[in-house]
């Protein structure tokens, strides 16, 4: 079951992985411009879909965390962060053991210009090493405890890291479709099913070029570019989670650790083992 750190209290343990599990009233009607909490998941729970009133961080200190919304999904290792905005429905989903340090950002709180700084869309955004401490730090914060001087030029130090540019590469458009949706679940769960795009087309009785333009208009992506980032995204976690790459190449679909490794730095900017390397020190 999930446990949540505050302050310097011991972790304890929640009753529930509803979001309901832990007491978000403090925090949302909390008079100040962010606090966070620190919850440990397993392997395999899930946080059922809801939303908060406040901007969102969520990130991972350990493990790979997926973030799933209506119009997409996220898959982020402890080198990124998921932003929402207010009322976006979310849930969650863990690949793996997973730490999650989660902050809710208050607009009416922050003046003008500090808003105008932060993303206006749900987006992944980069976590550098300074990005990193400050989470962890504020997520430790009691929500009702003072603000000094200290905790102030923290704060304002945090807001100024999170106007980062987003990372869109972490991003898999999701279709509103019901078929497209259950075809793009069964690819995602099964990344290296050798389903041709002609294949799904007529599992869906569907011509080719049909599929094809039904594919793109849901996603905003053509049907193999989406295929790819899928397989890269269902990679992350085994990486992580040390596995050769070679076997993880294969598992998600790839004929070699050459052809893997050259998507994966073509989409990502890294190849795999540095981008391993990254998530385990958060660096950017």
């Amino acid at each position: 079951m999930p446990s949540v750190a505050t302050s310097t209290k011991r972790l304890r343990k929640l009753p529930a992985v509803s979001p309901h599990a832990l007491d978000w009233a403090p925090h949302e009607n909390a008079a100040l411009p962010v606090v966070g909490v620190a919850v440990d998941f397993a392997a395999g729970q899930e946080v059922e879909l809801h939303s908060h009133a406040q901007c969102q961080l969520l990130y991972a200190v350990q493990g790979v965390l997926e973030v799933r919304t209506h119009h997409g999904r996220w898959l982020v290792p402890p080198s990124k962060a998921v932003w929402l905005t207010p009322f976006a429905q979310h849930s969650l989903h863990m690949r793996g053991a997973v730490r999650v340090r989660s902050l809710l950002v208050n607009r009416a709180q922050l003046a003008a210009a500090e808003f105008e700084r932060l993303p206006q869309r749900d987006c992944v955004m980069p976590v550098s090493a300074l990005l990193r401490a400050l989470i962890s730090e504020v997520a430790h914060w009691p929500v009702d405890g003072e603000r000094g001087r200290r905790e102030q030029l923290l704060v304002a130090l945090l807001l100024e890291e999170l106007g980062l540019p987003d990372e869109p590469v972490f991003h898999l458009p999701w279709p509103e479709n019901l078929r497209l949706a259950q075809l793009c679940e069964q690819l995602q769960d099964e990344p290296g099913s050798l389903r041709t795009a002609e294949r799904c087309a007529a599992d869906l009785a569907m011509s080719s070029k049909t599929f094809h333009r039904h594919f793109e208009k849901a996603t905003g992506m053509g049907f193999g570019r989406w295929r790819q980032r899928a397989r890269l995204l269902a990679s992350l976690p085994l990486l992580l989670a040390g596995r050769p790459i070679v076997e993880v190449a294969l598992h998600v679909g790839y004929e070699s650790h050459s052809a893997y490794s050259l998507a994966f730095k073509m989409q990502m900017g890294v190849s795999p083992s540095r981008f391993v390397a990254q998530s385990r020190t958060g660096e950017t």
